[in-house]
C-alpha cells in the first residue's frame, strides 16, 4: 500500500522546537492541583501567584506532565486572540469565559488525524449540548484554510483559526520530526485511510502550513465557565494521540 507517513506531513523543514518531556500524571475531577508556588529561572526564590488557576483533570495516559499548565500559561492565553471564520478576532478565553467548552487543537486544517478527531468529537456533541459544553476546534492557519476545513468536513462545533500559532506557544504543546514520525502513527494513518478519511494536499502545502513545518501537535482541553478554570488538558505527544473519550465527558459533562 502506498500510504506513508507523509499523508501527515511536510518535508520542506525540519525545525524543532516544542518541549519533549513526555511524563504523565493522571488526576481526578473535582480534586485541584495545588499551584500556590512558583520557581522563578535561574533563582532560588518561590513566590505566590495573583489568580492560581484551577485545574481538576490532567490527561495520563498520554499527556503531559500537569505542570504544563501553571499560572504562567493561563497569563499567556489571555492575551491569545483567534479568529472566527467571519474574521472577527476573539480573545481565546473568551471562548470559555462565560461557558464551559471542550477545545481541540488541530494539528494543521489539512491533517488526516485531525479530521479523525473532529469526528471523534462530534459523536459526542449531543452529550456535550445537554450539559451545555461548546465543542470548539482550533487550528494554526489562516481564516481561509478554517472555512475550507468547516466546509469539507461539515464539522458541527465552532471553528476558529490561530494564525499567529500563539495559543500553540502558550499551551507548550510539541512540536518537532520525532513527535510526527512514529511506528503509532504510521499504523493509524493506514487505519484512517482504510475507513475512508483523507488528507487535505492542498491546504497542507500553503504557506501557513508549511512555514511551521508540518510538525505541530495539538491536544484537547476542557475549559470554564471563567477565564482560568481549567478543567482538563491533554497534549499530544506525537501525531494521531487521541485521548479517551470517556475522560474528556468526565471533565466536560459529569
Amino acid at each position: 500500500m502506498a500510504i506513508s507517513l507523509s499523508t501527515s506531513l511536510l518535508p520542506n523543514t525540519f525545525q524543532c522546537n516544542g518541549n519533549h518531556n513526555h511524563r504523565s500524571a493522571r488526576l481526578f475531577p473535582n480534586q485541584p492541583l495545588n499551584f500556590g508556588l512558583k520557581h522563578h529561572r535561574n533563582e532560588n526564590k518561590l513566590s505566590m501567584p495573583r489568580n492560581p488557576p484551577v485545574l481538576s483533570a490532567v490527561s495520563g495516559s498520554t499527556g503531559l506532565e500537569s505542570s504544563a499548565v501553571s499560572e504562567d500559561n493561563v497569563d499567556l492565553l489571555d492575551a491569545v486572540k483567534v479568529f472566527d471564520l467571519n474574521g472577527n478576532e476573539i480573545p481565546i478565553s473568551d471562548l470559555w469565559k462565560d461557558r464551559k467548552a471542550v477545545v481541540a487543537f488541530a494539528r494543521h486544517f489539512g491533517c488526516v488525524f485531525c479530521r479523525k478527531r473532529a469526528d471523534y468529537l462530534a459523536s459526542k456533541k449531543d452529550v456535550m449540548d445537554k450539559s451545555g459544553a461548546a465543542l470548539v476546534l482550533i487550528g494554526p492557519g489562516s481564516i481561509e484554510q478554517a472555512k475550507t476545513f468547516a466546509e469539507q468536513t461539515k464539522f458541527k462545533g465552532e471553528v476558529y483559526a490561530d494564525p499567529s500559532h500563539s495559543s500553540y506557544n502558550a499551551l507548550r504543546f510539541v512540536s518537532g520530526v520525532t513527535t510526527t514520525f512514529t511506528p503509532k502513527a504510521g499504523l493509524k494513518i493506514i487505519q484512517l485511510y482504510m475507513e475512508g478519511y483523507r488528507q487535505d494536499w492542498k491546504l497542507s502545502f500553503e504557506e501557513d502550513t508549511v512555514k511551521r513545518g508540518g510538525w505541530q501537535q495539538g491536544g484537547i482541553l476542557v475549559a470554564g465557565p471563567g477565564k482560568t478554570n481549567i478543567l482538563y488538558i491533554h497534549k499530544d505527544k506525537e501525531a494521531g494521540d487521541d485521548p479517551d473519550i470517556e475522560d474528556i465527558l468526565k471533565a466536560c459533562c459529569s
